[in-house]
């Protein structure tokens, strides 16, 4: 059986008592950045062997899980960090697995999406998320426009490296709209701010800042 295992966006101290059993009981841990899995697994004192699974060599290496799962063995697919099929390959090997009758079993936990959603002030009821958003500025432009109609309220990732530009992009663009920035979420620079998309391109303007980045933008008023 394949197991979804969620393990902590930052604080490795938010993982389950669950998903601890399980990368403990499982013949392999499969993840994304083995650099990143063995930190956590050595922080637990849990040694298992890993298997590299990212975009880029999903396909292959999904045949080769394959094969150990139709031999018996239990495997645990893990993320960076967060819930492994947010903004990952993940999705690809699920499906196989689907394909060929084999369990599949969620182990939730963290994830930085709700962790956001749950500090934003935004009734989340209903919103639309697009994971990492165009990297360019005239598609981010283009994507931009063609959410602008959306009266609910638009969730994405972003990156250190892009963050002003996305910024100055939707200043442009909705300059009065309510938006909260999420960066570092559960780590120890962690900063949760609010407020028109004027005032908070002018904040970050101010005083450049580094780290990971969930945004929450208010939809379109009637």
């Amino acid at each position: 059986m394949l197991f979804i295992v969620a393990t902590p966006i930052g604080n490795l101290e938010d993982i389950t008592l669950r998903a601890l059993n399980v990368l403990n009981q499982v013949d392999f841990v499969v993840s994304e950045d083995t650099r990143e899995t063995l930190k956590l697994l050595s922080h637990y004192n849990i040694k298992k062997p890993l298997i590299s699974y990212y975009r880029g060599c999903e396909k292959r290496r999904s045949y080769e899980i394959i094969k150990l799962l139709q031999e018996g063995k239990k495997i645990a697919l893990v993320c960076d960090r967060g819930t492994p099929g947010i903004s990952d390959p993940a999705h690809y090997i699920v499906e196989m697995c689907h394909q060929h009758k084999l369990n599949v079993i969620p182990v939730p936990g963290a994830s930085a999406l709700t962790a956001a959603l749950s500090v934003s002030g935004f009734p989340v009821d209903c919103f639309s998320f697009y994971g990492f958003i165009p990297r360019k500025k005239k598609e981010k432009i283009e994507f931009f426009n063609s959410i602008r109609e959306k009266k609910e309220m638009i969730v994405f990732f972003e990156s250190v490296h892009r963050i002003m530009d996305t910024l100055e992009v939707l200043k442009d663009l909705f300059p009065e709209r309510r938006i909260v920035v999420c960066r570092e979420l559960t780590k120890k620079f962690e900063e949760i701010v609010a407020g028109s998309v004027s005032e908070i391109y002018d904040k970050f303007r101010q005083s450049p800042v580094k780290g990971e980045f969930v945004l929450i933008l208010g939809g379109k008023q009637c």
